[in-house]
């Protein structure tokens, strides 16, 4: 096995495509940190602590993963972390060109990180937070994309608005 990854991104919420590559990391890596950004630019719907514990959560089953937080450069927090790689995700080919340029970005800032690209399970790779927000708004059961603590989670906080 390899040494530690971080896997970062906003998480909200958690999907069966996320915990698809938190499995894939893990079985390359010896630890993978789940690094959740506070990132207020994508006005997240759960707050940092709803979405660290729905990830634990879900992650509970799963040895040598841990859920952690983050604020500002993700390159920073990996050397903080002393890890050497960054894990991404990439679902359809739309995703490739902002992957790319943030992969590239933080090569320029970063020379001794590495950004590696895992593709989740193909009945993943058209899943989108974004979507499952807008099919949970609308009342959709989302099962088959979310855990059940999740769904309830979703639904609560978009039909109760």
């Amino acid at each position: 096995m390899c040494q530690a990854a971080i896997y970062p991104g906003t998480f909200d919420p958690v999907t069966y495509g996320h915990i698809d590559l938190i499995k894939r990391a893990q079985e390359i890596f010896s630890e993978v940190t789940v690094a959740v950004a506070h990132n207020p630019y994508k006005k997240p719907l759960f707050n940092v602590k709803e979405r660290m514990a729905m990830l634990e959560k879900a992650t509970a089953q799963l040895q040598g993963v841990k859920v952690c937080d983050f604020d500002g450069l993700v390159v920073d927090f990996a050397r903080k972390n002393k890890a050497k790689v960054l894990i991404r995700g990439l679902r359809m080919i739309s995703d490739f060109e902002y992957e790319f340029q943030m992969a590239l970005t933080n090569r320029k800032l970063a020379p001794d990180i590495e950004t590696i690209f895992l593709m989740p399970q193909e009945s993943y790779s058209y899943l989108s937070a974004t979507l499952l927000k807008e099919a949970a708004s609308l009342g959709a059961d989302l099962s088959s994309f979310v855990p059940g603590f999740v769904e309830k989670a979703l639904k609560a906080k978009l039909l109760n608005r």
